[in-house]
């Protein structure tokens, strides 16, 4: 009897559907899509963590649940192009490198990870980690069994004693790092095979490192390192695969060879210039400025002993020319997707890059655009996320005043809602 009933119970669920629960937001000013004028007094719909609908006016329907945001300045949830959700920069790192196992890595990386969503930033593109345990992670997310961030992950691939590879380390360990790295390479057939491999294990896109970086413990410069054939073999092998690709890339030249090889990112893009410039309208490709980390290198650089001295004298050059000529880049029109090299910089601070922005001379509203609709078309999810329209994730963020006005509001997130579940009130 007992079963039957059960049975019968369950046919019915089935038989009718059981309405899913609605949530109702009320903004008092709504930044629906950036790049158009806010609108005032609407009603955002959410059920099963996706917007259903916007309303005009403070509408309440049946017994759905209302959020109160009728004192605030309504948007989508932010996103930064280029973190590094393992680690943070400072005087330990080789101690920890030494005695963290990667399952502790593992644990810290997800306590990264919740402080960059409660700070406003819904969807994150990790650009440099290790990378099986930042695909459990991001796949645990995914599936609900953790909180974070949405991750879109990246592989990497770079030469022998370029900026991807191990640096500042004893012949010993450098040796011990070689035999289990199957995506350093040398020459356009290997990267083509170390770019395959990356896919095969698991990478949403593929990060190269074109130049030299800064925090590379060796004086190789920041000038272009990877050949143009490597860099050819990289883009031809990924896009083969469906997968975007990302350039590290600091001096022009090698900006333009990653551009004309056909990356659809440049990762700090330090000294673009107007051949650069050129190639960004033509291709299309987008500029991810990480101004913060710049902002953080020259602090450590002048203040503290956690940089070497071949780090230290990058830093400060580079660190320095890096906001200007950011400046001379959105006055050329180069388009911009929001990025911060959060890792170098404290994670949880990702809004500080829009303060930078604005100082190098960007309008409130295109730094908006570039952590929102921009950053969405870059990973390749405008249908999903980026704005508060029907369809979309109910990633939706809230601050007390108008970063329009203010862009320093991005600074003091008040509410972060990312799928549908409230992480901030």
């Amino acid at each position: 009897m007992k079963k039957s009933f059960i049975a019968a119970m369950a046919a019915t669920l089935i038989s009718t559907g059981v309405s899913a629960k609605t949530t109702i937001i009320h903004a008092g000013e709504l930044l629906a899509v950036p790049g158009e004028a806010p609108l005032k007094q609407q009603s955002i719909f959410i059920e099963d963590g996706v917007i259903t609908d916007v309303r005009a006016g403070f509408v309440r329907e049946g017994s759905a649940d209302v959020i109160d945001l009728q004192d605030s300045f309504v948007m989508p949830g932010l996103m930064d192009m280029h973190v590094h959700l393992q680690g943070e920069l400072g005087p330990d790192n080789d101690t920890e490198a030494l005695k963290m196992s990667l399952p502790l890595v593992q644990m810290r990386s997800y306590m990264y990870a919740l402080r960059t969503l409660q700070s406003g930033f819904t969807t994150v593109r990790d650009v440099g980690s290790s990378p099986q345990e930042m695909y459990a992670m991001r796949d645990a997310i995914n599936n609900g069994w953790i909180d974070g961030p949405r991750i879109v992950a990246a592989g990497g691939v770079g030469i022998t004693g370029g900026h991807a590879d191990i640096s500042g380390v004893s012949p010993e360990y450098m040796a011990f790092h070689d035999d289990k790295n199957k995506t350093i390479c040398d020459g356009p057939y290997e990267c083509r095979r170390a770019t395959r491999h990356a896919i095969k294990y698991g990478a949403d896109l593929i990060k190269i490192t074109s130049t030299g970086g800064v925090l590379t413990d060796r004086a190789t410069g920041t000038g272009q390192q990877m050949e143009m054939d490597e860099l050819k073999e990289v883009v031809s092998a990924a896009k083969r695969m469906g997968r975007k690709v990302a350039s590290h890339a600091h001096q022009e030249a090698g900006i333009i060879a990653a551009l004309e090889a056909g990356v659809d990112s440049i990762e700090h893009g330090s000294y673009a210039g107007p051949d650069s410039y050129r190639l960004f309208r033509r291709t299309g490709a987008y500029l991810v400025p990480t101004l913060l980390a710049g902002e953080t290198v020259v602090n450590m650089a002048k203040n503290t002993e956690v940089l070497t001295e071949a780090q230290k004298a990058k830093a400060i050059r580079v660190g320095s020319d890096m906001k200007g000529n950011f400046g001379n880049a959105v006055k050329a029109g180069v388009k911009v997707a929001f990025g911060t090299d959060s890792g170098v910089s404290r994670h949880g601070d990702n809004a500080r890059e829009a303060v930078l922005m604005h100082e190098a001379g960007m309008d409130n509203m295109s730094i908006i655009q570039s952590a929102t609709v921009n950053a969405a078309d870059l990973v390749g999810m405008s249908d999903a996320i980026g704005t508060v329209e029907i369809g979309k994730q109910a990633d939706i963020i809230a601050t007390n005043g108008s970063p329009l006005a203010n862009i320093e509001e991005l600074l003091d997130v008040d509410f972060v809602m990312k799928g549908g579940k409230v992480f901030v009130q």
